[in-house]
């Protein structure tokens, strides 16, 4: 059976300012003429197909527009939301869609309930596990401290449980939107951790042929079996070496994988320049960018004047500008946003508590504010769904 595994479409994002629905419209096409032209017996896709729980009316209609294309090649496609969706509105109409072959899972409920397609050499069960936000669904998987491994764990055995029940044979794919320890991040993924932790072990998803994950936004293999197919599009400068991309899968008859990358169409390249202004704008080495859009980071030790203005003349796509002075690590001028650099929540709040009182929190106090910030985020994502 052959696959084609996309995810973290984004519906309705921009970048930088730049809307990015007409270059999702184009992979929409890509999509749609790849199933077409390499015989593709299955879609997949891993979640996050919009970027916020309630997308704009254009991200919809683009989303409605790929759902008819991919059900008038008969096509099924198995799809699961992602920790952007809203998994109600997306799994709304679920059913009728499933008579055309748009199989949604957004339901923690059904992670044991699988999509059963069939080719010359038997069935192949198809898995969706939604994103699973722990302290929602705890109780559903009846964990006692919900985290992403625990929940995920319990999800898997209600897989492999059912696949038990199956004939010999059967293969399986399991749809995962998470964390995968050995995965590695962009700027532009939302932080899903919980208890200070995010990722969970490959090892969860032992037991089944092919899991097609979704989430962080770079195409990576983190085993023969697990892999990420990444966004199709850039969305953050963090993923400008990213070769943007999906996995067309052939499941074997025994099980075996044999993966191929098919590349995305892209937009426009991306660039990362680094230097002083008179630099960037003398050097000819950097003709070639002229066209990408453009991150530039001044380290002028005295800012210079209308920096921007006289980057968009010579790069006229620029789209962000960060100022980085060439300074010692302890002088005082060094900024605020540069001291908090790569440090969590958690950090920042530990060293506020040393800061005042003179000494770090203890474990419990930690703790204390793990569970805060646990907390927060569980209600930032129930207050966004009930929107």
């Amino acid at each position: 059976m052959r696959i084609l595994h996309t995810s973290d479409w984004h519906l309705g994002r921009a970048f930088h300012r730049v809307s990015m629905l007409g270059a999702q419209a184009e992979f929409i096409g890509h999509l749609v003429t790849t199933v077409r032209e390499r015989e593709v017996d299955a879609v997949v896709v891993s979640g996050d197909v919009y970027d916020r729980a309630v997308p704009p009316l254009a991200a919809v209609e683009l989303y409605d527009d790929a759902l008819h294309r991919l059900a008038d090649l008969g096509v099924p496609t198995v799809m699961i939301s992602g920790n952007h969706d809203s998994a109600r509105r997306l799994g709304v109409g679920a059913g009728l869609m499933g008579r055309a072959g748009i199989h949604l899972r957004t339901d923690a409920s059904a992670a044991g309930d699988p999509v059963v397609l069939a080719d010359a050499h038997g069935d192949v069960a198809f898995y969706g596990l939604p994103y699973l936000e722990p302290a929602l669904v705890k109780d559903e998987f009846a964990v006692d401290r919900p985290g992403h491994e625990a929940v995920l764990a319990a999800a898997m055995d209600r897989v492999r449980s059912d696949l038990a029940t199956r004939a010999p044979g059967t293969r399986s794919v399991v749809l995962a939107h998470a964390f995968v320890t050995g995965g590695a991040p962009s700027d532009s993924e939302r932080d899903i951790s919980v208890g200070g932790v995010s990722s969970v072990p490959a090892g969860v998803f032992d037991g089944v042929d092919y899991v097609a994950l979704g989430h962080l936004h770079g195409s990576q293999t983190l085993t023969e079996r697990v892999r990420y197919s990444g966004s199709p599009l850039p969305y953050s400068f963090s993923e400008a070496d990213h070769r943007k991309s999906m996995w067309l899968v052939d499941l074997g008859a025994d099980g075996s994988i044999d993966a191929e990358r098919v590349d995305c169409p892209v937009p426009r390249r991306l660039a990362r320049l680094r230097g002083r202004l008179d630099e960037l704008l003398d050097d000819p080495g950097l003709a070639r960018h002229e066209d990408a859009w453009v991150e530039a980071t001044l380290t002028d030790p005295v800012r210079p004047a209308e920096p921007m203005a006289r980057l968009c003349a010579r790069f006229p796509h620029t789209l962000s500008l960060v100022f980085d002075p060439e300074r010692a690590p302890d002088d005082p001028d060094v900024s605020y946003a540069r001291r908090l650099a790569g440090r969590d929540d958690q950090q920042i709040a530990e060293d506020f508590v040393a800061h005042v009182r003179g000494t770090g929190p203890d474990s419990h106090e930690q703790a204390v504010l793990r569970d805060a910030f646990d907390a927060v985020r569980a209600d930032e994502t129930l207050r966004e769904t009930a929107r």
